[in-house]
């Protein structure tokens, strides 16, 4: 005899943009039954959120503890692109999330990286062509082509790319776009090799542009990248073609909330409720050919309950039928798990990162190339700026802000490269990490070539990780898998998280976070200007100067 059990409360049905007192039969996991009832509970129930676009490893968890925490605020699954752990340990890595993420309750639906290694200018830990993502696709647990960022590839018609994607258009899977500023005649292009999303737009007038032509645009609101407040009108003015994506998403971040927090500052903003539930709870499950359902007879029993629809504050999260998450609880168990990694690079010391003027660009005023970093922004802007030299060296410039930024290869040792930034506003100490997207060399910006050599070393001695230093204090985060996550509890991780994030504030930094920033200061696949381990790289000419 099977399992069931009745669920009381206000029944949301999203697409007929109803709400009504209904009891809920689940039998075996599944909705048996929905019928209008009286005198049920003023609470609501609907499906769950799905996050439509994430890299699971930006949350320094592996996929099982990142559900643990994800379920309280509602989330029952996520279209997840392991593209990070992809760089540093290839396919084998694609399959450690995968295996990971089934031991849990919860629907992890990943894709196939597309871009492993982003670019030829800098050095990952692996790569895979097109022969390997046919494969990927063909895997039952694979349901999409990840991001496509060589997005000149695609206009230039790239044999390699053009293979990626027909090989995911022969599956029948959808293919994820990646395509920051693109418009026009070059947007139509990209679009019509068969692209259906990008989650990378942040105006919207780009948006608007890119749904003309029939691409879906996914509302992105991240650690870093926050795009919410430029796109959301277009919920009510294209309820079928939006979605909403973290992308990238630090633990103390996933803590707080979740896309729960989005419908939330939707709903207060006067967007339609069911449109905001549409993208939230719909679109991504039929974009993407989803097996959780719409919360419907016949579906999964894939719901959440909220106290409201303003708020949307979580009672209860239903993953096929289970009990997962309630009133803040998480009922998920913390795995234990193995760690995989590749990492090869000896500590370092001051004068590895000393940098000759003869070494660096330099234009006929005299002036440097300087990155800008803009909070809540992956682009930068490329600034020219009068450099500080003693003794023939270039120095930071605390005074300006104007800093050193560093990139040392983590698979071999080779000469760490050197340029400068600006926007971190420290005033002492350094940081350093191993989560610098794409391919994950170790990055670190300081005040001084000390802490940053300091800061870099502790990283390396934890095979992986973050790390904070000023004077005689120091806290480093170790993160063992690809040092891109943890194994450890989930809320361990994130208060280890805040402290270290809170102390690299302390030196001075403005940033809402200043880790996450820095870990796109070497994607080279956004502009305008970044840094890879192979050197200073244009993003608009798409080379190295």
């Amino acid at each position: 005899m099977g399992t069931t059990f009745t669920l009381t409360g206000q029944y949301v049905d999203i697409l007929k943009k109803d709400i009504y007192p209904a009891r809920l039969t689940v039998t075996n996991g599944q909705i048996e039954n929905i019928a209008p009832c009286e005198n049920a509970p003023m609470h609501y129930i609907l499906p769950g959120f799905i996050d439509s676009h994430v890299h699971i490893e930006s949350s320094m968890l592996i996929p099982s503890t990142f559900a643990k925490l994800a379920v309280v605020h509602g989330t029952i699954g996520t279209i997840s692109d392991p593209h990070e752990i992809a760089n540093v340990c290839g396919i084998e890595g694609v399959h450690y999330m995968i295996n990971n993420g089934k031991k849990v309750p919860f629907h992890f639906f990943f894709g196939a990286p597309s871009c492993v290694p982003a670019t030829i200018f800098e050095t990952a830990g692996a790569s895979i062509d097109s022969e390997q993502v046919a494969e990927l696709l063909a895997h039952k647990d694979i349901y999409y082509l990840s991001e496509m960022m060589n997005f000149p590839g695609v206009l230039y018609k790239d044999e390699e790319v053009m293979k990626k994607i027909n090989a995911a258009h022969k599956a029948g899977k959808p293919v994820d776009g990646h395509a920051p500023g693109l418009m026009g005649d070059k947007a139509m292009q990209y679009i019509q090799a068969g692209i259906s999303t990008d989650h990378e737009c942040f105006t919207i007038e780009e948006a608007v542009d890119k749904l003309s032509y029939g691409m879906k645009i996914l509302i992105r609101e991240g650690s870093a990248a926050k795009n919410f407040e430029a796109l959301y009108e277009l919920l009510d003015d294209h309820p079928t073609m939006m979605m909403l994506c973290s992308d990238d998403k630090h633990p103390d971040s996933l803590l707080d909330g979740h896309v729960n927090n989005l419908c939330a500052r939707a709903v207060a903003k006067g967007i339609n409720v069911f449109n905001v539930l549409r993208a939230a709870c719909i679109n991504p499950v039929m974009h993407y050919h989803l097996p959780t359902g719409q919360a419907q007879v016949g579906d999964p029993a894939n719901f959440i309950v909220v106290e409201d629809l303003v708020h949307f504050k979580v009672k209860q999260t239903y993953i096929n039928g289970s009990l997962v998450a309630e009133e803040g609880q998480s009922f998920i168990p913390t795995v234990q798990e193995n760690a995989i990694n590749q990492f090869n690079t000896n500590p370092i010391a001051a004068k590895d990162i000393q940098l000759s003027k003869e070494h660096y660009p330099m234009n006929e005023q005299g002036l440097i190339p300087v990155i800008e970093a803009i909070d809540g922004q992956l682009i930068t802007n490329c600034l020219w700026m009068q450099p500080t030299i003693l003794d023939a060296q270039l120095q930071s410039n605390v005074k300006e802000d104007v800093l050193k930024v560093v990139v040392y290869n983590r698979y071999f040792n080779a000469a760490p490269k050197v340029a400068f930034i600006k926007n971190f506003n420290f005033s002492k100490g350094a940081i350093a990490s191993t989560v610098a997207h794409d391919s994950h060399n170790i990055i670190a910006v300081g005040v001084d070539d000390a802490s940053i050599v300091k800061a870099i070393n502790l990283v390396i001695q934890e095979k992986g990780g973050i790390s904070c230093v000023h004077d005689q204090e120091e806290q480093v985060l170790g993160l063992p898998v690809a040092g891109l996550m943890s194994t450890a509890d989930p809320y361990w991780v994130a208060k280890s998280y805040t402290q270290i994030d809170l102390m690299a504030k302390s030196l001075g930094s403005k940033l809402g976070a200043p880790f996450m920033t820095l870990s796109f200061m070497a994607l080279l696949v956004i502009p305008h200007l970044k840094l890879s381990d192979k050197g200073l790289f244009d993003g608009d000419d798409f080379k190295l100067f």
